[in-house]
């Protein structure tokens, strides 16, 4: 059944609780829900992307990797690893390598692919920000191995929001002011 219809009174079960009721505003389904909406629209993104294998790759790694965060943050006692950390870190340099270096801010948009990665980013360090608050109101304990990965991935989403751009041909813009 797609529906339960406990959770009508505001509430939410946690797992490997017991059967405690938290408040589905509370810091950790906020945490989880903002990671479902980035998994979510990283599956929008990575349909943009396939013409960009290598993109749509890094996005189905992300996904499988946000899998993993949000079942630590549930509960189910799993880490991200350092190797997912090096994948990021090592994904970064690879691109940096054939991009033009960063010489300011850059617009939003070019193509649609980086503009949707690019939406994605926002994404990515709204659901950093939830998981620190929850960790911060101790609702949640958070391996240093998912803090350092959700701190690489909005960068590695702007690095692939600007090799999206690159690949096509179009020129980052930068603001005027």
């Amino acid at each position: 059944m797609l529906y339960t219809g406990t959770g009508d009174d505001g509430k939410t079960k946690l797992f490997n609780c017991d059967q405690q009721r938290v408040s589905k505003s509370s810091e950790v389904p906020e945490a989880l829900g903002a990671l479902d909406e980035l998994n979510a629209f990283l599956g929008l993104v990575k349909i943009k992307a396939a013409g960009e294998p290598r993109i749509a790759l890094a996005i189905r790694e992300i996904q499988e990797n946000l899998f993993i965060i949000q079942a630590e943050v549930a509960g189910a006692g799993k880490k991200i690893g350092e190797d997912a950390i090096i994948g990021v870190e090592k994904l970064i340099g690879e691109i940096e390598k054939e991009i033009p270096p960063i010489t300011g801010f850059s617009i939003a948009g070019g193509t649609e692919l980086s503009a949707l990665l690019d939406v994605a980013r926002t994404l990515a360090r709204r659901a950093e920000r939830a998981l620190i608050a929850a960790k911060d109101a101790k609702a949640v304990t958070l391996s240093s191995g998912t803090l350092a990965y959700m701190n690489r991935l909005s960068s590695l989403l702007f690095a692939l929001a600007r090799i999206a751009n690159h690949l096509a041909g179009v020129p980052e813009e930068n603001p005027r002011y």
